[in-house]
């Protein structure tokens, strides 16, 4: 007959019992602490810097000076972009003509307008 390392016969069920339990109890309190965190420490951002993201090329490339799009989208809506035509592979009419025109219809929380120039 084969040994094992551990005879199940007369091992303590109720010590691998509690250990389960104490498992699982710890992962759903840590869990529910996970989502609470989350619910309550969530970091809501300006709508505005989506839409405006969606209207620019979306390529990506940097040529504006920032990392990529989002970060020029940001800009764009905080008014620390004054020109909207250092994004060079956007198009007039295509791209800075709907931001501006967005932009006009939405104010930021403080009801002032960030309108940039093309």
């Amino acid at each position: 007959m084969i040994k094992f390392l551990v005879d199940f016969s007369t091992a303590n069920w109720m010590g691998i019992l509690w250990c389960a339990l104490i498992g699982v109890g710890l992962g759903l309190i840590l869990g529910l602490i996970l989502f609470l965190c989350g619910h309550f420490l969530e970091v809501k951002e300006d709508e505005r810097v989506a839409a405006v993201e969606k209207m620019l090329p979306g390529y990506n490339c940097g040529s504006c000076g920032h990392a990529g799009c989002h970060e020029m989208a940001e800009a764009i809506v905080k008014g620390e972009a004054k020109k909207l035509s250092v994004c060079r592979p956007g198009k007039k009419d295509k791209n800075y003509d709907p931001i501006i025109a967005y932009l006009s219809e939405h104010p930021d929380k403080d009801g002032n307008y960030q309108i940039p120039e093309i």
